[in-house]
């Protein structure tokens, strides 16, 4: 996957979880709707990552392509 394949997948994750979070302004999601807005925030906090390690590996002269998907519990546990 190359950058831009990476951002416009961000892109239609992003505009899926705004889908859902305005389809329901004002009520609760269903358990179903909830699972699928964390499986979106999970894969966006994927996305990013690998795009960072990307732009880290070109601008250190490595191959972006060397860059991998992180597991879930690793981007999400990053420290802020």
């Amino acid at each position: 996957m190359n950058d831009k394949q990476i951002v416009d997948h961000i892109t239609e994750l992003a505009d899926e979880e705004h889908r859902l979070e305005s389809a329901h302004v004002g009520e609760e999601l269903s358990m179903q709707e909830q699972e699928r807005l964390r499986t979106i925030e999970v894969a966006l906090d994927q996305c990013w990552d690998l795009l960072r390690q990307r732009r880290a590996r070109r601008n250190a002269g490595q191959d972006p392509d060397d860059a991998a998907v992180r597991p879930a519990p690793v981007v999400e546990d990053y420290r802020q």
